[in-house]
């Protein structure tokens, strides 16, 4: 019986809170449709590769649907080309040598550019030695012509017709050379160089809107805001009040987390160590806002919680992971209303490209009108819901 009447209860409490069944059955929901459009859609990258001075034969084998070709007739240094234009990569040949460019901020469109060039090498040798074999038995059977026509003819006439025919058959096995130069990173460079910059950003983010979501619902439900509240204090006052409070131990979290990917992950950053910070920092602070804007629509610690599928798990979905130009073009705008979307975008082309001030600067703008657009935000709630 006993047990029945704490089944009994539970189940009255959950069905008196509509908002934590709604967040509950159909935030999964949410999540999985989100999950089927981004992972339905073209999963292959789309790789720009220049070429310059390459052979017809080969560029016939490079074309693929998922890699275009742009013909550069521009005498501008490789490195220069990638860093202009945003190429994935550039050809260049002089003579039987191809030389390699590879901007190599993402690894797995080098991979591509990579592995299609290898295959367009392995395509021509079968077909030289086609071509060639083809040749030989035409040879051959030239031979046998005439050497029924004309058995007269002397072994040394032969013997100069076969070393014609074979000496024009090399000729059709092209041989090429290839060297590979990597803008950014080396040959060692892998994914997770790529994937950490991102996952760096989410990490600042996801505990800073955690734990300081969860923080200031404890102080409304335990009664401490509404001791703060008896006193002559403005509603700005508290705001600022939390946001700096707070924003100290997201301060030293953000100096922890990107030290740490320093020391032990031996990441390098290509540009100025002092942006990482400033980016890290308005991460930071985007979440705190977002934190104490959201947590006024959460009665306990548990609804907080069940926020994260809705409002932080997406934001890691279009924060690069999933390339924006795969997505499908409806879903495409929606990163642009995601401010991790931003964050991860401006801590890549530093960390990976060296992007300076002038590359950022819009994204790092971005992140700071988010975190004032939710302290208005909160402003307003706290004014509806508090009471202030």
């Amino acid at each position: 019986m006993r047990i029945q009447a704490m089944i009994k209860r539970i189940l009255l409490e959950m069905v008196r809170d509509k908002r934590t069944l709604a967040l509950m059955f159909l935030a999964p929901l949410l999540i999985l449709t989100l999950m089927y459009f981004l992972f339905q859609s073209n999963t292959q990258q789309n790789v720009t590769l220049g070429i310059r001075n390459v052979e017809p034969s080969i560029t016939r084998e490079l074309k693929g649907k998922h890699i275009k070709l742009k013909k550069i007739k521009s005498k501008q240094s490789a490195i220069g080309l990638i860093r202009q234009r945003n190429y994935a990569g550039v050809l260049e040949q002089k003579d039987q040598k191809l030389k390699l460019t590879l901007q190599n901020s993402d690894q797995s469109k080098s991979a591509i550019l990579r592995q299609t060039l290898q295959q367009a090498q392995i395509k021509l040798k079968f077909k030289a030695a086609d071509t060639a074999l083809r040749r030989q038995r035409q040879v051959i059977k030239q031979q046998q012509q005439v050497i029924k026509e004309f058995a007269q003819l002397t072994k040394q006439t032969e013997g100069s017709v076969v070393a014609k025919s074979k000496n024009k058959s090399l000729k059709t096995f092209h041989n090429y050379s290839v060297r590979t130069h990597y803008l950014y990173g080396s040959s060692h460079s892998t994914y997770f160089d790529t994937l950490l910059p991102i996952m760096i950003g989410f990490v600042v983010f996801f505990f800073v809107f955690l734990i300081s979501g969860i923080a200031l619902l404890r102080e409304r439900t335990t009664g401490t805001l509404m001791r703060v509240l008896a006193t002559p204090i403005k509603r700005a006052e508290i705001i600022i009040g939390y946001l700096a409070g707070y924003g100290l131990f997201a301060v030293v979290q953000t100096c922890l987390i990107v030290g740490y990917s320093l020391l032990v992950f031996k990441i390098q950053i290509i540009g100025s160590l002092g942006l990482v910070f400033l980016i890290n920092l308005c991460l930071a602070f985007v979440a705190l806002a977002l934190g104490l804007f959201i947590s006024t629509f959460a009665q306990s610690e548990f609804q907080m919680v069940q926020f994260i599928p809705v409002v932080v798990i997406p934001q890691i979905f279009f924060s690069g992971i999933i390339p924006i130009a795969q997505m499908p073009n409806w879903l495409q705008p929606v990163a642009k209303i995601m401010p991790l979307y931003y964050g991860a975008d401006a801590m890549s082309g530093v960390i990976t490209r060296g992007s300076g001030w002038n590359s950022v600067g819009m994204q790092i703008s971005v992140l700071i009108i988010f975190a004032i657009l939710f302290l208005l935000l909160n402003s307003i709630t706290l004014r509806r819901f508090r009471q202030v």
